[in-house]
């Protein structure tokens, strides 16, 4: 690509687009009458000088005698690039408005014509510019001055032009449509960036175009055309120290603007993999084009690119022109950079005719293009392109206009100085520097494909419009009147007073009757079976069986299952571990005793399809295989093992990833069906049923259906282990995760029976199980910004101590990880040296409390509470006791507690993230 003439999609503004004289009116912005500060001089460079007027405009004057004419150029550094939600094209929009006039020079286009100029206004990605070119004389230029001076500020951005205008853009609009290489350009772009806008083609959308508020228009005007944000260009034949004077006489006088430009910082993330558009259109010809992301026009990398892109499109030694047009797999192949202010595109066109294989091109020019290196260029052939781009460069210089009008690119990417520096930069141009930009930048990973296949007769999917929803809902009443239910108070007295418990043979059953919205019924099941001798090397195979359950019975397959269950509208859902099954139920009262009858057959008429269990089997492999890469899983799997104190052949046994893949794998359907003749029964089980329903008839079926369905083998409760062990501190490397994840357990000998169990509670609750207003969350997230998730969880059973802990979580960016670290021990430290002061006591019984409320007022939980509850042998009270407990608690009881228990030297700690990367950037 030529680094002075830039081969770009601009939106252009016509000469012959000449339109009528405004008939409206509008008051202009009187110009200051102080007389301005002298313009103070900035720079020079090879002939060009640059200065800047009090009001932030910048001017460069670029004098050149022997021209008989000269260029006014103005550019506004504004383009798409700077378009808010519901504002594309309105940059372009305001390209055309400004032509309409203002009160001082109503009717441009005649002005122009009657002074012979040459003009134009274009809009591109990051900058707006209008120039005029005309004989070389005083009054032309203070006239040319005079005019862009007054438009700047005051241009009619009127409702009445706008109505008319829309027409012609829409007509730009539409020309584009017609060029299918263009559209699928701009395809392959849009799919390339997916949050900054040089996704947006600067023409814009077509309905954001035709119905743009003339407010909103003219607020964008207001907001960018202004002193501060532009650069006037005076190039030709002109007296620089009078053409200064005119300058600041007429845009010096033009105020500062009060308003602070917002800076723009979105960055187009990496792209991490291929990306592909298929466009289907009535056509002649296929076209190709593939995308790369490459660096801003400023940095040293977009150089070595130009000569890499002349090395691959020149012609007739491009190696795409010799691979694609010369072998007659093409006719046509182009290519170029976007050198914009912020990192850009690079892109290539191929036109492959309907009888040729578009495949066959395709892969041609990916390959010749991704593997560049794989022939290196020659010094020869370097300099060929480089003499050849400096050659145009030169030719160009020549012409003072060519030189005005093309500053505006590189004002555009922040200094117009950058024409000279990137033309040194490449003369420096090097083979080495080719290859390793071609290595760099066109990659697979980086490539954004574009296709485009002539279709005679396309076939789209035309989404109408969101219908008007005030006329569609009007005297919209309902078609069905639904159960509104009862105030009931789900405290654990009222909760008592409602239930009833009874047993039905094995099976102790919990029936809760209430009026609830939409007759809605619960029920949770869970049944215990085998002995931790019996259930030896069978805790995966306890896992898939329970989910085979639903996959067919004697009478109906998997989606007979299914579609009866949607028939009942009911939801049904199985799961198991090494010794029990859990059955949910969500039903209404008129289905509820169907669904039963459904759930029992499952459970003893499973018949476990072969073919199910290999699908249920690939299913589980590869969630597990997902897990490999995933700092979260990592992390818990490590500590978890470490922890760990089973045998593998206990059901208890905690697997890697490998040894639960293998042991998935070996699973076979003979081992699922020996499971469930060995140990599934009903003879040690617990039912809980919540909701709207007939108890009598509940408590029948569960009798008619499971009162005689025994557990061939004996139950007896699996006794948790405890091993001792060191604390381990462990760093694991989880390359390319943008998050890290932070796991920390501490041991704690505790049940919920204990007398300290209350105490310990609420001090978890205040170190970091209170959401967002714990002091883990208000330090580290909120206060310091380390982490969007942060907490901790204390985990205890209910007979023996063993299985108590305290749990610690956070994510974070890998570069915080020093900072979370202390962070972590600081709190942890603090809390029990120093405790928790009356107010934070007070707010965490208060939430805590209430927040159980909120759980008993859930019938899934109500239901699941009280089965938990049967299986300890408790009722509902042993919910009150701890309310009551929590509730009498004192400062000194919780402070005693964390003091006593919380130890941040007994803590293990597992960080799974991508920490190399942080080295490797510091290292740099």
């Amino acid at each position: 690509m030529v680094t002075i003439k830039k081969t770009m999609l601009v939106c252009a503004l016509s000469a012959v687009c000449a339109m009528p004289v405004m008939a409206q009116k509008a008051a202009a912005k009187k110009p200051a009458v102080k007389t301005p500060p002298a313009p103070v001089k900035v720079t020079s460079v090879e002939g060009i000088t640059e200065y800047k007027l009090a009001n932030g405009m910048r001017v460069l004057l670029f004098p050149d005698q022997s021209k008989q004419t000269a260029t006014v150029n103005i550019t506004y550094l504004v383009g798409s690039k700077f378009e808010n939600y519901g504002e594309t094209g309105m940059a372009h929009l305001l390209e055309h408005m400004v032509f309409k006039g203002t009160p001082k020079h109503r009717n441009v286009p005649q002005e122009l014509n009657a002074h012979g100029a040459d003009f134009n206004g274009t809009t591109w990605l990051d900058r707006t510019n209008y120039y005029e070119t005309f004989t070389s004389n005083d009054e032309n230029l203070n006239w040319a001055l005079d005019l862009e001076a007054d438009r700047m500020v005051n241009s009619f951005i009127a409702k009445t032009e706008l109505d008319k205008e829309f027409s012609v853009v829409r007509n730009e609009m539409e020309s584009g449509e017609n060029s299918p290489q263009r559209v699928l350009n701009e395809r392959v772009i849009s799919t390339m960036f997916l949050w900054h806008n040089y996704g947006k083609s600067t023409i814009g959308n077509r309905a954001d175009v035709e119905k743009v508020p003339i407010d909103r228009l003219q607020a964008f005007y207001h907001k960018y055309y202004q002193p501060d944000n532009s650069v006037l260009t005076i190039a030709g034949k002109f007296d620089q120290t009078k053409t200064l004077a005119a300058i600041n006489q007429k845009f010096g006088t033009i105020p500062k603007p009060a308003r602070v430009l917002p800076a723009n910082y979105t960055v187009e993330p990496t792209q991490d993999g291929e990306r592909m558009v298929t466009l289907r259109r009535v056509g002649d010809i296929q076209a190709i084009s593939a995308g790369y992301h490459v660096p801003s026009g400023p940095h040293p990398d977009t150089q070595p690119l130009n000569v890499l892109v002349g090395l691959l499109t020149d012609q007739p030694s491009g190696r795409l022109y010799k691979n694609l047009i010369e072998s007659k797999k093409a006719t046509s192949v182009g290519g170029g950079d976007y050198e914009t202010a912020d990192p850009g595109v690079a892109i290539f066109d191929v036109d492959v005719p309907k009888d040729k294989s578009l495949d066959e091109a395709k892969e041609i020019l990916l390959n010749t293009i991704e593997k560049f290196s794989a022939e290196k260029p020659t010094a020869p052939e370097v300099e060929r392109i480089r003499n050849k781009q400096l050659k145009n460069i030169e030719l160009a210089l020549n012409s003072s206009q060519n030189v005005g009008l093309n500053l505006s690119e590189y004002i555009a990417q922040g200094d117009w100085r950058l024409l000279f520096y990137t033309r040194d930069q490449l003369k420096n141009v090097t083979p080495g520097d080719v290859v390793r930009v071609a290595d760099k930048y066109f990659k697979p990973s980086n490539r954004t494909l574009g296709v485009f296949i002539p279709t005679e007769k396309p076939d789209r999917a035309e989404i109408p419009a969101t219908p008007d929803l005030a006329a569609m809902l009007k005297g919209y009443t309902g078609s069905q009147t639904i159960a509104q239910g009862e105030a009931f108070d789900a405290s654990p007295a009222n909760i008592q007073k409602r239930l009833v418990t009874t047993k039905v043979g094995g099976i102790t059953l919990n029936m809760l009757t209430k009026q609830t919205r939409g007759e809605s019924v619960i029920a949770t099941m869970s049944f215990y079976f085998g002995t931790e001798a019996a259930l030896q090397n069978k805790g995966l195979t306890a896992s898939l069986t329970a989910a085979m359950l639903n996959k067919g019975t004697k009478s109906k397959t998997r989606q007979q299952i299914q579609d009866e269950l949607d028939r009942l509208k009911a939801r049904v859902g199985f799961g198991g571990s090494a010794n029990n099954l859990s059955v949910s139920i969500e039903a209404n009262k008129t289905n509820f005793p169907a669904v039963l009858k459904l759930v029992s057959e499952i459970l003893k008429e499973a018949t476990f399809p072969g073919e199910e269990l290999e699908k249920l089997k690939q299913q589980r492999i590869a969630a597990v295989e997902q897990q490999r890469s995933e700092p979260t899983n990592i992390a818990v799997n490590e500590l978890q093992r470490y922890m760990n104190p089973y045998a593998k052949t206990d059901p208890r046994y905690v697997p890697s990833i490998d040894e639960s893949i293998e042991m998935t794998k070996a699973v076979s359907e003979g081992d699922v069906k020996s499971y469930y003749k060995d140990f599934y029964g009903a003879s040690n089980g617990y039912v809980s049923i919540v909701g709207d329903f007939d108890a009598a008839q509940a408590k029948s079926l569960i009798t008619q259906e499971f009162g005689s369905w025994k557990s061939p083998q004996a139950f007896s409760r699996l006794i948790p282990k405890r091993k001792d062990f060191a604390p381990l501190i462990k760093n694991i490397e989880t390359p390319d995760k943008a998050n890290a994840f932070f796991f920390a357990i501490q041991p704690l000998q505790i049940s919920t029976k204990d007398a300290d169990y209350p105490a310990l509670l609420m001090a978890d609750y205040i170190i970091g199980g209170g959401a967002l207003n714990s002091r883990m969350a208000n330090r580290i997230r909120q206060k310091e910004g380390i982490s969007y998730g942060v907490g901790s969880g204390l985990s205890a059973g209910y007979f023996d101590q063993n299985t108590g802990m305290e749990q610690f979580y956070a994510i974070y960016a890998p570069e915080n990880a020093s900072r979370l670290d202390a962070a972590f021990k600081e709190e942890v430290d603090k809390a029990v040296k120093e405790g928790f002061t009356d107010q934070e006591v007070a707010e965490a019984k208060k939430g805590y409390l209430q927040s159980r409320s909120v759980s008993l007022a859930q019938d899934n939980a109500l239901a699941g509470t009280l089965n938990t509850y049967a299986y300890y042998g408790e009722n509902i009270a042993f919910w009150q006791k701890l309310d009551d407990a929590v509730s009498k608690l004192t400062t000194a009881q919780i402070n005693a507690a964390a003091k006593k228990y919380y130890d941040s030297s007994k803590i293990s700690i597992i960080k799974a993230g991508d920490f190399a990367k942080k080295k490797a950037a510091e290292a740099k």
